[in-house]
């Protein structure tokens, strides 16, 4: 993906929808981008995912960056399986995390807690991330509140530090970096739940798995040619040659499926 600077307004802008005002800056869009599901678990995943930037790995590469959701032993198990990335904290988690304290310390329906929650969005961003927690934290020390709020905001503040390393949204924005893990998150959506999750559905490990390994052949754009492959392996191995044109009621079932 080519970089795409944006300033602390310019994401915070996005963030609100100010006026519902279509976004201004023009992003550009992913390249080569590919969609993945595994029931195997992170380790799994990981393993997959370094068998491919393995595969896509050489002088051209420029930038090796990894989001994530700042689940505790994720970013370990990124750094074992595929070593060097720099990693991001996703924007949306961390503010996630102020908006639970504004509603922890004021409750949902308070008039402030929108104000009191946008206030360290845009220091966030413009790097003053020491700041925010050291903000956040006096508030567990502030005698007003009861023990409850005070859980919610130490919750914050450990999820803060342990993540600190990752945060650094000044120098990965000036970099052109995507900072957010939505696209990975719709992809979640789109991809499983909409498909795994209707009504009255049952599945079996094995049965799942082969359902979103044909997801992902077809919104990757592969369906043609995998079903080509799927195809000609038989037919070759049987009788040295390369097999006749598929059977288009058999194709087009699984493509159905899918």
């Amino acid at each position: 993906m080519a970089s795409s600077p944006r300033t602390p307004q310019e994401v915070v802008a996005a963030r609100r929808r100010e006026g519902n005002r279509p976004e201004t800056h023009t992003r550009p869009g992913p390249v080569g981008q590919e969609l993945r599901a595994t029931l195997e678990g992170k380790a799994g995943a990981l393993t997959r995912l370094a068998q491919r930037a393995g595969q896509r790995e050489g002088p051209h590469m420029q930038q090796r960056v990894a989001r994530t959701d700042g689940a505790e032993a994720l970013p370990a198990q990124m750094m074992t399986h595929v070593p060097a990335p720099t990693l991001v904290l996703d924007v949306i988690h961390a503010t996630e995390y102020l908006w639970d304290t504004a509603t922890a310390l004021l409750g949902e329906p308070h008039p402030h807690r929108m104000t009191w929650g946008r206030t360290d969005l845009e220091p966030l961003l413009s790097g003053e991330t020491d700041a925010v927690i050291a903000a956040v934290a006096a508030e567990a020390h502030d005698p007003t509140w009861t023990a409850t709020p005070r859980q919610g905001v130490r919750r914050t503040v450990g999820y803060s530090l342990r993540n600190r390393p990752y945060m650094r949204d000044d120098e990965d924005r000036a970099r052109g970096w995507p900072i957010g893990t939505g696209v990975v998150e719709g992809a979640c959506r789109h991809r499983v739940k909409d498909r795994m999750e209707q009504s009255g559905l049952r599945w079996t490990t094995a049965g799942a798995q082969a359902v979103l390994d044909l997801r992902a052949v077809r919104l990757n754009g592969h369906w043609d040619t995998s079903w080509q492959f799927h195809q000609r392996q038989p037919h070759e191995r049987l009788y040295g040659r390369s097999a006749p044109a598929p059977v288009w009621a058999e194709a087009r079932a699984l493509e159905w499926a899918a």
